[in-house]
């Protein structure tokens, strides 16, 4: 709440000029989020360093004025983010160009093509834990993919076998469960 306290007039200078679009309006992540028949178009937040305007298909737009980043180069593919340090910053034209090209973009159905990302193959305790129990095992395989990379990830970013062992002791009722990692971050309907 800190960091969007600090940038509340810029924010809210934001807010009005994406009011001004046929966007309607959403609750996302926690964010107001703006979108076109049901696909999101545009988003605004603020940071401890940073307020930012992000565009979630920006990699198609133009960006005639070289404002456009990627935060998480390797990672997002296709949002793009537009920071400001300041409410000088903040030019309502070149904002306004970027949000109706954004809008066309949607209106044409521009989509990155989904690349599969390679697998992953499981820690060797998490193949060993599946392995000796066939129930986990099934539940694991009736896991969406992504959800089965969650958790592989989450096992094998841990350095040491004890907290490999740990965090799979933890898992266990989420995927006997059907639940991903992260579901309890997703709302569901």
């Amino acid at each position: 709440m800190e960091k969007t306290n600090r940038w509340k007039l810029e924010l809210e200078y934001l807010s009005s000029i994406l009011n001004r679009f046929p966007l309607e309006k959403k609750i996302k992540w926690g964010a107001e989020v703006y979108t076109w028949e049901g696909r999101n178009v545009v988003s605004y937040a603020g940071f401890k360093n940073f307020f930012t305007l992000w565009f979630f298909n920006g990699v198609f737009l133009k960006d005639k004025y070289k404002v456009l980043i990627n935060a998480q180069e390797g990672k997002t593919k296709s949002l793009r983010q537009w920071r400001f340090t300041s409410i000088e910053e903040i030019d309502e034209k070149k904002i306004e160009a970027y949000i109706k090209e954004a809008i066309q973009i949607e209106k044409r159905g521009l989509r990155l093509d989904k690349q599969s990302s390679p697998s992953v193959a499981p820690p060797d305790e998490l193949s060993e834990a599946l392995s000796k129990n066939k129930k986990l095992k099934a539940a694991f395989d009736n896991l969406r993919p992504s959800c089965q990379k969650e958790y592989i990830n989450y096992i094998g970013e841990a350095k040491q076998a004890t907290t490999r062992l740990r965090r799979i002791e933890k898992i266990i009722p989420m995927i006997l469960g059907g639940t991903g990692i992260n579901d309890h971050y997703k709302k569901v309907k």
